[in-house]
């Protein structure tokens, strides 16, 4: 376990998070520690282990002035955080599979047989697949890297807020990525909560689950 990581139960990381907008302008993350924190995040798992999430990590004073006005009625996080981490899904991640792959084998995790058939597998299926497909794929593969990072987050210490309100069209482009390539999932302010946050509550498991 990493020595930055300041809570380690599991029960008060996931109900003691909440979404916070404001944040202490005074608290940054160093670079060794957000590389941790993002390290940790990309545990979350993803379709054939492609690991389509792709993070950019908005924090100097430019490209916080840069991602402003494309975040809508989020700018208190923007100007609070201590970063806004934009993430994308990458369409082409297979593209990554034979890299990926090797290092399983590389590692002992993966049989090289193994590794031919998946990629002989994986490969036609991936870019057989229509572009609204494979944007669904990644997404739903980058959804579950953003609530691990807000998880992994708290057990750093740290506070966070998943926003859907920004300018879509226009994000990757911004930020010197191939619009027809990344697709925007998300940003996630992260820092320290300058605010206590809201609690909030949750419909009963019976009104949101069938048993068959």
């Amino acid at each position: 376990m990493s020595k930055a990581v300041k809570v380690n139960d599991f029960l008060e990381i996931v109900k003691g998070r909440r979404s916070i907008r404001n944040y202490d302008e005074n608290v940054k993350i160093s670079k060794e520690e957000m590389k941790a924190i993002l390290a940790d995040t990309t545990l979350a798992p993803s379709a054939v282990n492609l690991q389509p999430w792709r993070f950019v990590v908005v924090e100097s004073d430019e490209a916080k002035k840069k991602l402003r006005p494309l975040v809508k009625f989020n700018v208190l996080q923007n100007d609070t955080s201590a970063a806004m981490i934009l993430i994308f899904g990458d369409l082409k991640c297979y593209e990554k599979a034979e890299e990926i792959f090797d290092q399983a084998v590389s590692a002992g995790k993966m049989p090289q047989d193994v590794k031919e058939k998946q990629l002989s597998e994986v490969i036609p299926i991936y870019t057989g697949y229509t572009k609204q497909e494979i944007n669904d794929v990644v997404k739903i593969d980058s959804s579950l890297a953003a609530m691990q990072l807000v998880l992994v987050a708290r057990a750093y210490g740290y506070d966070t807020n998943i926003i859907g309100g920004f300018e879509a069209d226009q994000l990757a482009e911004s930020f010197g990525l191939d619009p027809e390539r990344y697709v925007p999932v998300t940003i996630i302010s992260i820092g320290l909560a300058n605010e206590a946050g809201y609690s909030s509550v949750r419909l009963p498991v019976e009104e949101v689950t069938t048993w068959k």
